[in-house]
């Protein structure tokens, strides 16, 4: 009987996907060659392959094979996790050999010249080892412990460089800060691990954590020359974008991933993301529900519906059962706890707002978004304070983040530091520029205005006007926008050109309190009434100042970005 034909032909079944078979052959050998422990390992992998893990981890623990190969020990504690059984395989694991064992099996080896088994079994001991790592980080994870499930991911990737599932957990789950991203990479040995493909290794791992960076055309060494095509690689140029805020040239290439690839799983949150922030609502709303057919069970496609709702807006319950699913499905997903905080913020729901948000950052410690939505909760409900610190931990996440330093700028302003909030308004329009050379998305239309509030606070009146009109640019048809300048035309003393912007502002928002207040003394001024009412500079009466509260409390207070 020729077993090792037989023992190919499991080999071969199992690649051509057909467990059965490959089970029933496989029993067979493990029969006819007495229980040899390779056999009883390609057992345990076909029972496993058939979703039979209870079976398969009793093969292999019945027979104590898991306590004497590190590949058999792996593959009964990844039974247990595919069977949620999380503890035991956890102990599994972690079941530390007797010394004495170790130092009998050592001898034995050293005197007939063996191998290890599990080399013969086409796995070297530091793949098994690497692979033991990343099952604990996963087991941990799901056990939410994410410190060690960290530490756990860590080890698998310095042990076997290649283990790319590591490195992307760490990276896609923002489980790293961008420069403990940096020391890991550093601290890899791709020299010693990998010395043909170093150059490769190095460049795909880059160019995978530079996500905050300015865009710019993918530059390869000559040696990966070609994967300028490869769609991971393009995914990556499109996060660039995202970041960004260039959310055209972001939506041009996950559009051409989305054709070459339909359903490409790090393209999706990207896309989804582009298609909510241009407002496509029906692109998102045809790819959610085919996502759903097709992927019930992958919480991306309840994650797009839920963003669908959030979307059209006054579905807010609607989006917070389907972000609730994807949520049950992986309560790891960073990005549905973030758009469930937003259901709740839309509708100034803020402590359960800061709840969902809290859950974000606790989730994507790397990721400094969930920081800043905690700030913004924290800023609208009055505390400025604690927005302070929240948006500092934001910062020192991402400190070329302009969202950030504007965040940082309205408090300043909330607290009279004109220069302070002045200094932090220009820098962040400076990264701005810097990023798409001109101001041209309508999210920046409130940090023009702001920049225009605090320059009027300042006396700079031209400045003022000319911040607000680039605002008027990027939203032509906002009250406020024509109020503010309105207001500082009539501190400039050109009544006429203030009573033609409170009319444009009033014939966009009849309710504008401020505007009728203002436009009423504006005439009185420009018809040459003896009563002055502003002054040469900007002090107001104390009726006035009371007149005035609504405004100063909304259109002349910096925006955030809510």
């Amino acid at each position: 009987m020729n077993l090792e034909r037989l023992r190919k032909r499991v080999r071969q079944y199992l690649d051509q996907q057909q467990y059965q078979s490959a089970l029933f052959w496989a029993d067979k050998v493990a029969s006819l060659s007495h229980e040899e422990p390779q056999d009883i390992y390609w057992l345990a992998q076909c029972l496993y392959l058939t979703a039979q893990y209870h079976r398969a981890a009793h093969a292999l623990r019945s027979r104590k094979l898991d306590k004497l190969y590190e590949a058999c020990r792996y593959l009964a504690a990844r039974c247990h996790y595919a069977a949620k059984e999380h503890q035991q395989a956890l102990d599994i694991l972690d079941m530390e050999e007797p010394i004495n064992k170790r130092l009998f099996e050592k001898y034995l080896k050293d005197e007939s010249g063996l191998k290890d088994p599990s080399n013969d079994w086409e796995m070297s001991q530091s793949s098994i080892k690497s692979s033991i790592c990343l099952l604990r980080g996963k087991i941990y994870d799901a056990l939410d412990n994410r410190a060690l499930a960290t530490y756990s991911y860590k080890e698998a990737l310095k042990l076997d460089a290649y283990c790319f599932e590591a490195f992307d957990l760490l990276t896609s789950h923002h489980m790293l800060t961008a420069q403990e991203e940096k020391e890991l990479l550093e601290s890899l040995p791709l020299g010693k691990l990998c010395t043909e493909e170093q150059e490769l290794l190095r460049f795909l791992f880059e160019n995978k954590l530079k996500k905050y960076n300015k865009p710019s055309e993918t530059v390869l060494p000559e040696s990966v020359d070609g994967l300028q095509e490869n769609l991971d690689v393009v995914v990556s140029l499109a996060e660039r974008h995202y970041y960004n805020c260039d959310f055209k040239m972001c939506y041009k290439l996950t559009s051409v991933v989305m054709e070459k690839d339909p359903f490409h799983a790090n393209c999706l949150p990207v896309h989804i993301g582009t298609l909510v922030e241009l407002n496509k609502a029906n692109e998102l709303f045809y790819l959610s529900h085919k996502l759903v057919d097709l992927y019930p069970s992958n919480p991306v496609s309840w994650f797009a519906v839920g963003c669908y709702y959030l979307m059209v807006g006054h579905k807010n319950e609607h989006a917070r059962r389907y972000l609730s699913k994807a949520t049950t499905l992986e309560k790891t997903y960073g990005p549905a706890w973030v758009a469930y905080g937003h259901s709740f913020a839309v509708e100034s729901e803020h402590d359960q707002a800061m709840a969902a948000y809290f859950t974000a950052a606790q989730l994507m410690k790397g990721c400094h978004l969930p920081m800043l939505y905690i700030g913004l909760e924290y800023g609208l409900t009055n505390n400025s304070k604690l927005a302070e610190r929240f948006f500092g931990q934001a910062l020192s996440i991402a400190p070329e983040d302009p969202f950030v330093m504007h965040e940082v700028g309205v408090v300043a302003f909330q607290n009279g530091e004109w220069k302070t909030a002045e200094k932090w308004f220009l820098d962040a329009l400076e990264k701005i520029k810097a990023i798409g050379n001109e101001v041209t998305v309508d999210k920046w239309e409130p940090l023009l205005n702001n920049l225009g509030h605090v320059c009027r606070k300042l006396k700079k009146y031209a400045e003022a006007l000319d911040y607000h009109r680039q605002a008027l640019v990027l939203i032509p048809q906002n009250a406020s926008t024509y109020s503010a300048i309105g207001y500082i035309h009539s501190l400039m003393g050109n009544f006429e050109n203030a009573v033609d912007y409170f009319h444009t502002a009033l014939g966009l928002r009849r309710d504008d309190t401020f505007s009728v207040t203002m436009l009423g003394h504006c005439i009185e001024m420009y018809i040459g009434d003896s009563e002055a009412y502003i002054a040469k500079t900007e002090s107001l009466s104390s009726g006035t100042l009371k007149t005035l509260s609504w405004y100063l409390n909304s259109a002349t207070k910096p925006c955030g970005f809510g």
